[in-house]
């Protein structure tokens, strides 16, 4: 075969993360889910697995929403009315009526005044970086942020990059005045919710922060934050890292329709003139497909779910719940970093005690995600558990008495 030499590299390189233990392996395929019944929450089966049912503790879905069924029945009859897919890119005649609904939406729902549909929130935070970056700008970036964040920066050509360490606002400070007078432009960047920890920023002081260093940049200090993992699981209601630190609005803020709203996309919302730039300039939203009229009419009813009193009767329930598991986890004997956000790690700080762990709770029934070295410093080994509200007091019982077990 012609590729007969490029082949063995590659072999050679999946054998190596094999080897290493990077590898993402073979992955699980979901045939079916069953619905929450008699006092238990959702069940999914696996493919090779039968009948066996397991409760999912690693899902981004916080709050439930994919199977809520005025969710599912607005994604089927925007299908029917749309079609399956939008058929072109938005600029051609791709932009549909449930695209305008939902970006209006989403800009009252964050108190912004436009708002931009993305394919995910990989591709806005990677498609909006690029353009707000020049030759004069600074961008400085927490060091446990996102790959998505990571890979931005990596795309840019700004003046220069500078990391501070997790949380560190003095090495946020220090940054800034540094750039102070070679720079004309600096972008601070964050995750809201750091997804690995489900530790949060502190938006409010990196707001104060920027603000008080803006008058040394001609260009502004511009704040970016991706909540992806806060925006509908965290806050009173559901308005993610912002809203728990009451931080004043940041100057862009980027989120998933993937995660606590159940359905698919991403999304920044902004200024009018900061959005029209973007829509002029950002590639992964000229050059590519929007998400779907339907995929956008779900997501659009699950925004009004979540902002309504049963989207809060939810995020009390997901607060309950996260509460009822990490105060069983730390009465187990188990070390934990506590926090409101619905991810709970449980720090096992040992690679082949991690892997075991997996193990057992998998033959348990429980699916989860182990972060073993080297993917993360050796003797921060962990398990990432991932409350969901449509989990129930025994689901998360249940899970608790298989971690006894072990």
């Amino acid at each position: 075969m012609p590729l007969e030499r490029l082949t063995g590299l590659l072999e050679a390189h999946v054998a190596g993360l094999v080897d290493k233990g990077t590898s993402k392996g073979d992955e699980s395929v979901v045939t079916a889910i069953r619905r929450p019944e008699g006092g238990r929450g959702p069940r999914i089966l696996l493919e090779g697995h039968g009948e066996r049912e397991f409760i999912r503790m690693n899902s981004n879905s916080y709050l439930g929403m994919s199977l809520v069924p005025e969710v599912v029945r607005a994604e089927e009859e925007a299908a029917v009315r749309f079609g399956a897919g939008p058929g072109a890119v938005r600029f051609i005649s791709g932009t549909c009526a449930p695209h305008v609904a939902l970006e209006k939406r989403l800009a009252e729902f964050h108190g912004r005044e436009a708002a931009m549909l993305f394919s995910s929130a990989y591709a806005t935070f990677m498609s909006i970086i690029t353009p707000l970056t020049t030759d004069a700008t600074v961008l400085i970036s927490d060091e446990l942020n996102h790959n998505c964040i990571i890979n931005a920066m990596r795309l840019a050509r700004p003046l220069d990059k500078i990391v501070y360490g997790h949380l560190d606002m003095a090495g946020l400070e220090e940054a800034l005045e540094k750039s102070a007078g070679t720079a004309k432009r600096a972008i601070i960047v964050t995750d809201g919710i750091f997804s690995m920890r489900g530790d949060h920023a502190p938006v409010d002081r990196i707001m104060e922060i920027a603000r008080r260093h803006d008058s040394n940049f001609p260009e502004n200090v511009i704040v970016v934050v991706d909540d992806s993992h806060g925006i509908g699981a965290f806050g009173r209601t559901g308005r993610g890292t912002e809203e728990y630190t009451n931080a004043p609005p940041c100057d862009l803020l980027v989120a998933t329709l993937g995660k606590a709203l159940g359905v698919n996309g991403g999304y920044v919302v902004s200024s009018n003139s900061v959005v029209q730039f973007l829509r002029e300039t950002s590639p992964m939203y000229i050059y590519s497909n929007p998400i779907t009229p339907a995929e956008a009419s779900a997501a659009l009813a699950a925004l009004d779910l979540l902002d309504s009193d049963a989207g809060r009767a939810r995020l009390d329930r997901l607060r309950a719940l996260t509460r009822r598991f990490e105060q069983g986890l730390v009465a187990a004997g188990f070390e934990i970093i506590p926090g409101e956000h619905p991810v709970v790690p449980l720090m096992v700080r040992d690679t082949a005690r991690t892997r075991a762990l997996v193990r057992h709770l998998r033959e348990s029934g429980v699916l989860s995600t182990g972060l073993a070295f080297p993917v993360v410093p050796r003797g921060d080994e962990e398990i990432r558990f991932q409350v969901n509200a449509d989990h129930t007091e025994a689901d998360i019982d249940e899970v608790l008495a298989v971690l006894r077990e072990f």
